[in-house]
């Protein structure tokens, strides 16, 4: 069930609400929460079935290791802590490691060895990668004793399980909305911004997202060698705003949902197609995967410590490339956004912040911002390609290095007026435009400010 289905919009989710806000009116907010919670493991039952078993696994896993996590620290004994989290960490891996990377591991082992071993086709439970994450923040941050142990199981499969955040993010942390699991209260104003922000993302998920799509779709499914120069480019840009308007819009939405149950997630993207580096475009895009691989991850293997920054920078960003799918494409993906993080480190190593601001706001700026969304296209014809010969062929293709084979259909196939207008209306939003011309305008015509700033809801998040 996704929530741009018409089972989600007009059946669960307001059959949902109702029992939830009665039960909360009536009953108190442990029932509530007791609605919430058979609602997330139904939601989750309709799509995937027997997998919900291996969400409540993770759950089980996750609550006994916080039970053991914190009676170790109680006894002082810190070995058996830190076995505890180990062991906890290590079943959390396991996990994922079985269901999504276990053929992978198959594969890269057949090819360097020359082995013959078959696959054994594992099915992936949607959403696993979030729900595990989830988990592991919630063990980590009882063993560093940021957060206080969980002695409710159902409190915790309510916070691995709740359904706007389930099968695509935000990676929520428990420390974010623990307090919230316990005490929350909401208002109309949170109600009326909660449907807000949904209507914002299921509009980028539904009149964006899905047109560039079928663009995309269509273009990556053919052979390299059909496409023209012309034609690779309107691929790799339609695929460059789908799964931008599809990740942020399915983050706004579960934004939104979270903010009508009263929970408060964190932003997950923050217009990153306005970057002017490769290292700001990070710190704008999928927010709550970054900010969980700095603290859980780059920090503790030494963090911008003198010799090993590039060496955990590498590190971090293979399994950044690893996290998003198991195949090589997504490991040189990382690698390649990790190599430009590695650059930019070097050349600003020296230079003075207030100097590089400068030349951020001028012209250098201009420089800065093609050569990011340059770099962040080529990684997403990487991403989005099925093999590296692939995509090596359709670089080559997309910069004129190579001779298309047979082209197959013209570019203007594909580019009718309604497709020319949701990809120009794309890049529009995407670059936060619409936000700035309100404020330009803000002082000057009122009205029209006002105007533009109701269009511009779309482009703010």
């Amino acid at each position: 069930m996704v929530f741009s289905s018409v089972i989600f919009l007009y059946v669960f989710l307001p059959l949902v609400l109702l029992c939830y806000a009665l039960a909360w009116r009536f009953a108190g907010l442990r029932v509530a929460n007791g609605i919430l919670l058979i609602s997330s493991l139904f939601f989750y039952f309709w799509g995937e079935g027997i997998f919900t078993l291996i969400m409540v696994l993770s759950i089980s896993i996750n609550y006994f290791a916080g039970l053991w996590i914190n009676a170790a620290g109680k006894t002082g004994n810190s070995n058996i802590k830190k076995l505890a989290l180990a062991i906890g960490v290590i079943a959390n891996l396991g996990l994922l490691f079985y269901f999504k990377y276990f053929d992978f591991s198959i594969q890269i082992v057949n090819a360097i060895w020359d082995f013959e071993m078959p696959l054994k086709n594992i099915l992936l439970p949607i959403g696993i990668s979030f729900f595990t994450f989830q988990g592991m923040t919630y063990i980590i941050d009882l063993y560093r004793e940021t957060v206080g142990v969980q002695k409710n199981i159902l409190k915790v499969a309510l916070y691995i399980s709740l359904f706007p955040q389930l099968i695509a993010g935000p990676i929520v942390r428990y420390k974010d909305i623990a307090d919230e699991i316990d005490r929350r209260s909401v208002n109309w104003d949170d109600v009326f911004y909660g449907i807000k922000r949904f209507i914002i993302g299921l509009a980028k998920k539904c009149l964006i997202a899905n047109v560039c799509a079928l663009i995309a779709d269509q273009i990556f499914g053919l052979s390299a060698g059909q496409n023209s120069v012309s034609t690779a480019w309107v691929g790799a840009i339609s695929y460059t705003l789908q799964i931008y308007f599809d990740f942020s819009g399915y983050s706004d939405m579960a934004i939104g949902l979270g903010r009508i149950l009263g929970f408060h997630f964190l932003e997950n993207f923050n217009l990153p197609y306005i970057s002017k580096s490769i290292t700001e475009f990070w710190r704008r895009w999928h927010i709550s995967l970054s900010t969980f691989f700095r603290d859980y991850l780059y920090i503790p293997l030494g963090g911008n410590r003198k010799g090993n920054v590039y060496i955990n920078l590498l590190i971090v960003f293979i399994c950044t490339g690893i996290w998003h799918g198991a195949a090589m494409t997504f490991v040189v993906w990382g690698l390649f956004h990790g190599a430009f993080i590695i650059l930019e480190r070097i050349f600003n190593r020296k230079k003075d912040k207030n100097v590089l601001e400068k030349k951020q706001r001028s012209g250098m700026g201009i420089l800065g911002h093609i050569y990011t969304m340059l770099v962040v296209i080529v990684g997403w014809v990487i991403f989005r390609s099925d093999t590296l010969t692939y995509a090596g062929e359709y670089l080559k293709i997309m910069f004129g290095m190579q001779v298309p084979a047979a082209v197959g259909f013209s570019v203007w196939y594909y580019l009718d007026a309604y497709n020319i207008f949701i990809i120009v209306l794309g890049v529009f939003v995407s670059l936060g435009l619409p936000q700035m011309l309100a404020n330009k305008f803000a002082g000057k015509v009122p009205k029209v400010a006002g105007a533009v700033q109701k269009i511009s809801l779309i482009g703010l998040f």
